[in-house]
């Protein structure tokens, strides 16, 4: 419910991914759907073609358009004059552009049009995984690109301090921290399914089971995990996800102690994180890392490289582990050490857990409304600065 006084708000949103991908991205906006019904106001999204009709009591409209060659799971969606017609009908009190970079603009552009508040929120930084992609010359255009659609939102949102500090280098103007968040009833501890247990193992539960979670793309850094993890007996690898490197990963990793599941949603997911022993994230290029998140609170420490996004979740030694993202090496003994301390690994997933717990998604998701109402004042203030001064 909104807050006594407080009108229910008219969201427009524009997001260059949806379902039926699964990514943080979508996970964070499922959530948010469901909180922004949940408190009574009322959403239409603009995505991808080929998701749900509507979810959480939002509309949802696919727009359509050819995938981005150096990042093949992002469109280069361009709305056609119906999209604008049912923006006009819907008539917005605040228009939300998501990771704006094809569709992005024009939800911009329409807002303008309309006179309507406009909030922005960074996720994914795209500028450094063109490096993974062979565009790295790119890089400094897609910053300026960016940059340029980004400031002309009255409010921008990122996910972590890291990315904030990051985005205020690039010379990107209002940018706040939006917190994260995940659903801690579903995402939680419980007992182990043996079954599940075995699967990941290929048969031998007694190994010491670590897991990765999410995209399975070159930005990520997975094949850096053949090298380092198994330095020594007894340590085994589940890989859980898909995407554009998954077939080239599963070849990688051939002749060593991986199972590759492909992507597990719901308590299928719960059931994976639940089996393992500790998580693992070898990414350099995560913007918050919502998975480790997800891995905490179901009582699993994670190992990760101390970059991006995931600083702001990982206390090293007291919820999990850092490495050098310069020296990978260095996971190997980390790795050992959970092995070969089950007391120690006992404290630091206790840990975990306690800190997954502590962040509400419902929390996060109404910070995000008082953003949106952050966004309607900064606006109203802009306009009173240009009648002062160009008078009529």
């Amino acid at each position: 419910m909104t807050h006594p006084g407080e009108q229910p708000l008219r969201i427009a949103v524009f997001t260059e991914t949806f379902l039926p991908k699964i990514d943080g991205i979508v996970s964070i906006l499922t959530l948010m759907l469901r909180r922004l019904q949940e408190l009574g106001h009322q959403v239409v999204l603009f995505g991808p073609p080929g998701g749900p009709a509507e979810y959480a009591g939002a509309e949802i409209v696919g727009v359509g358009g050819p995938p981005l060659p150096f990042y093949p799971e992002l469109r280069m969606n361009v709305p056609r004059p119906r999209v604008w017609r049912k923006l006009q009908e819907f008539r917005p009190n605040i228009v939300h552009v998501v990771n704006p970079f094809f569709l992005g603009p024009f939800g911009i552009l329409f807002a303008r049009r309309l006179g309507v508040p406009i909030l922005a929120s960074f996720h994914t930084d795209v500028a450094r995984y063109a490096g993974h992609y062979g565009f790295s010359f790119g890089a400094p255009i897609l910053w300026w690109y960016m940059r340029q659609i980004h400031n002309q939102a009255d409010v921008n949102l990122c996910p972590s301090t890291a990315i904030r500090k990051d985005l205020i280098a690039q010379g990107f103007r209002r940018v706040r921290w939006w917190k994260r968040g995940i659903d801690t009833e579903l995402f939680s501890p419980g007992p182990r399914d043996e079954a599940v247990r075995a699967r990941l193992t290929d048969g031998h539960p007694n190994d010491f089971l670590v897991i990765n979670v999410g995209r399975q793309s070159p930005e990520k850094g997975l094949k850096v995990l053949r090298e380092h993890l198994f330095t020594r007996p007894g340590v085994r690898l589940a890989m859980v996800g898909g995407g554009p490197s998954h077939e080239d990963l599963k070849a990688h990793f051939r002749g060593t102690p991986t199972v590759f599941t492909g992507f597990l949603r719901g308590q299928e997911l719960v059931d994976a994180y639940r089996a393992a022993d500790a998580f693992i994230m070898p990414s350099t290029t995560e913007t918050f890392g919502l998975v480790a998140l997800e891995a905490m609170a179901c009582r699993l420490p994670v190992i990760a490289a101390r970059s991006g996004g995931v600083v702001d979740t990982v206390v090293d030694g007291v919820n999990g582990l850092f490495y050098d993202p310069a020296h990978p090496a260095q996971m190997a003994p980390l790795v050992q050490r959970l092995h070969e301390n089950p007391d120690y690994r006992e404290q630091l997933a206790e840990q975990a857990l306690r800190h997954a717990q502590s962040r509400s998604w419902r929390a996060t998701m109404d910070q995000l409304v008082g953003y949106y109402r952050t966004a309607k004042r900064v606006a109203r203030r802009t306009v009173l600065r240009q009648q002062v001064a160009n008078p009529v």
